[in-house]
């Protein structure tokens, strides 16, 4: 499994006990569906390795409380202490609708209403206040807000994004 396969669920964050269980952070609105999982993957600077699931507790909302198989000390907890933890994409949840992972859109066309086409989102831009589409068109890139009024449909069979936006705002963000 290579990390491009996956999809980032959260970090290690801190130790819990003195038998080196730890807690991870998930980042996930939904953090129920990943308290009975059995592995998880630790990205360990080069090495993307698989840790096996002894037991595991959910806690305040979005933190889980795992003991992994071979990490029974302070100092096994350590090793992998602040390393962000990862799952194949198979594991995620069907989204129907207009919800949509972010890497699920990556190479679909974007289209708005009454612009048209403007052209393929080639990433998503989330370090923003506001989540942003970046949208490639031959040489020139475009951003347009994710914003839920502005997203008319996900038409995952055609590859489209079909969004309604301002009259201007693709123009205005176009580079």
């Amino acid at each position: 499994m290579e990390k491009k396969d996956c999809f980032y669920l959260g970090k290690i964050v801190r130790k819990y006990s003195f038998k080196g269980e730890v807690i991870i952070k998930l980042d996930t609105d939904q953090p129920e569906l990943y308290q009975n999982m059995d592995a998880v993957f630790v990205d360990l600077g080069k090495n993307f390795i698989p840790f096996f699931i002894e037991n595991s507790l959910l806690q305040k909302g979005n933190q889980l409380r795992v003991q992994f198989e071979d990490v029974y000390s302070e100092k096994d907890a350590d090793a992998i202490l602040k390393s962000d933890v990862y799952l194949p994409f198979s594991l995620l949840p069907k989204l129907t609708g207009n919800k949509f992972y972010y890497h699920e859109v990556i190479g679909f066309t974007l289209e708005d209403i009454n612009f048209g086409i403007v052209g393929e989102i080639i990433s998503i831009n989330d370090a923003t206040a506001q989540p942003l589409f970046v949208i490639k068109k031959e040489d020139s890139e475009t951003l347009i807000p994710m914003i839920d009024d502005f997203i008319k449909k996900i038409d995952r069979k055609n590859k489209k994004v079909i969004v309604e936006t301002p009259e201007g705002l693709i123009e205005m963000n176009a580079n």
